[in-house]
């Protein structure tokens, strides 16, 4: 029997740029027995200020009691969940994979579709950077796997919501008659 797929809810936290912060939010979920599965914090455009992007698997009641336990905590501003369709989501990935000569070409020609950069090179090794949706690097990730992956790090999403998008109606102009 196939176990489904997490489905992964993504909470933009806007919190107080303060110490501390981020282990009571941490805490909070632990508390509640939630397992995060990514998390990333950066300061904004307003250094008074730090997003967090934090990605959780939970069932949607329990998100639910989590938001509102978070906007208790006095450093939480605002929790905007995001779903993959009304967000820019977006992983930074470094991969280290083993590079003999005759597999150079190939790994340069995969990092090239991917629109990823070699960021160092070595006798036996290649290290590639590349940024893109989580499952874009899931499918980068699973190509490289043959060549063999040395070790291999990734950021965790970050993501903010889409922007509206009007269309504006032109209308036509008349010309006056004199």
């Amino acid at each position: 029997m196939k176990v489904p797929a997490p489905t992964h809810h993504i909470l933009s936290v806007l919190v107080e740029n303060k110490f501390g912060v981020l282990t009571r939010i941490a805490g909070l979920f632990a508390r509640r027995g939630f397992n995060i599965y990514s998390l990333a914090v950066s300061p904004t455009e307003d250094e008074r200020f730090s997003r967090m992007t934090i990605v959780v698997d939970v069932e949607s009641t329990s998100l639910e009691q989590v938001t509102k336990q978070l906007n208790k905590l006095i450093p939480v501003i605002k929790i905007v969940e995001l779903s993959p369709a009304d967000a820019t989501e977006r992983e930074l990935m470094l991969v280290t994979v083993k590079a003999t000569p005759e597999s150079r070409s190939q790994i340069t020609e995969l990092t090239s579709i991917f629109e990823a950069k070699i960021e160092d090179v070595g006798f036996d090794a290649m290290t590639i950077m590349a940024a893109g949706r989580p499952d874009q690097l899931d499918a980068m990730t699973d190509l490289l796997e043959p060549f063999g992956i040395v070790e291999l790090q990734r950021t965790g999403r970050i993501a903010l919501p889409r922007l509206v998008r009007r269309t504006v109606r032109l209308q036509a102009v008349r010309g006056r008659s004199a």
